[in-house]
């Protein structure tokens, strides 16, 4: 067998990298490696995702046992998958979403129950999953909490403890004043405060129906800004396109300022001699009707002038109660203004 030395060393090499690549992403892949990967993966039904994401940890007790793979939308539900390892999920298990960090990070909650075992194809129904406590549901929580204090008999409370502590000394009494004047501030703005909290969860609560009427006015001014950029974008290429248009014109007037020069001063002649002859044009132009008409008269019926000729005839001659040529040189009557013609 030969040694390594003897051997070609860019396959060698070669070999050696494709292995570190492969180790590197064995070791980098090898939770989603079937025969490698552990664990089973489950499914779970949620109301909402409450800001659930892919990756997110599954936790048994504070004890990381898994992560989320998939979060989707299930109808009206959403569908959350994750695996867990060296974990036993009963078949009353529940879930939960909670709050991991003051950023916001969340994380799946579970609490395995259950003499039997959870089906891994079978998720986990919406009745025995929970999502974070919202903002909604603590003013609700709030407005009931305070509709249920009797804001009277803590004033009175407070009234009394001041009263029996008033031999104290200077600062307790101050203290306890001030939360005795609170407690009456607080029960003559009573009913004030509850329809403020009223109002906020009825705000709360429409905006909470109003969400896709938010969303779709939301992307409908997303597409209004982009129209109104598309748009912005093209006044900015027409002036663009202007303003080379005046520069391609100006050079041209500069180029051809010799040439153009003299054609104007001949075009401003020609405009005199026009100005000066107008009243020339339009005793022309009057004249020309009739022209005109008496042409289209001679040449309207064929291809051939008619015409008519003075004197052509005989004069009107009447003997023996004969009548020659009794109209004589009478012109036409279509056309009595005219004295000759051609033929």
């Amino acid at each position: 067998m030969k040694a390594l030395k003897d051997r070609n060393q860019a396959a060698v090499g070669a070999v050696t990298l494709v292995l570190v690549v492969l180790v590197t992403l064995v070791s980098y892949f090898s939770d989603e490696l079937p025969l490698l990967g552990t664990g089973t993966t489950y499914q779970a039904y949620f109301a909402e995702s409450a800001g659930l994401a892919a990756d997110n940890e599954v936790q048994v007790a504070g004890v990381k046992v898994g992560q989320v793979t998939d979060v989707s939308l299930a109808g009206r539900k959403v569908l959350v998958k994750f695996k867990v390892e060296n974990t036993r999920v009963g078949d009353e298990s529940t879930a939960s979403i909670e709050i991991k960090t003051l950023l916001g990070e969340k994380y799946l909650a579970l609490k395995p129950k259950g003499g039997g075992a959870q089906d891994p194809d079978e998720p986990i129904p919406v009745e025995r999953t929970t999502t974070p406590f919202q903002l909604q549901d603590a003013f609700q929580q709030l407005s009931t909490t305070v509709g249920q204090i009797d804001t009277n008999q803590l004033a009175q409370s407070f009234d009394a403890v001041a009263d029996a502590l008033k031999d104290t000394p200077q600062p307790l009494r101050d203290t306890l004043s001030g939360l005795s004047a609170l407690s009456r501030t607080v029960s003559s703005r009573d009913q004030e405060l509850a329809n403020l909290l009223a109002n906020s969860s009825q705000v709360s609560r429409t905006l909470a129906d109003r969400n896709a009427q938010l969303t779709a006015i939301i992307n409908d001014g997303n597409l209004l800004l982009g129209e109104l950029q598309r748009r912005r974008d093209a006044i900015k290429a027409l002036l663009t396109g202007t303003q080379q248009l005046a520069a391609q014109l100006s050079g041209l007037v500069a180029d051809n300022r010799a040439q153009l020069r003299p054609t104007l001063e001949r075009l401003g002649e020609v405009t005199t001699i026009l100005q000066n002859n107008q009243d020339n044009l339009n005793r022309s132009l009057e004249l020309l009707a009739p022209f005109t008409r008496v042409g289209a008269n001679a040449t309207g019926n064929g291809r051939w002038f008619e015409g008519y000729i003075c004197g052509l005839l005989p004069p009107v001659i009447k003997a023996g109660g004969l009548s020659i040529n009794p109209e004589g040189c009478t012109p036409p009557i279509s056309a009595p203004d005219q004295g000759l013609g051609g033929g």
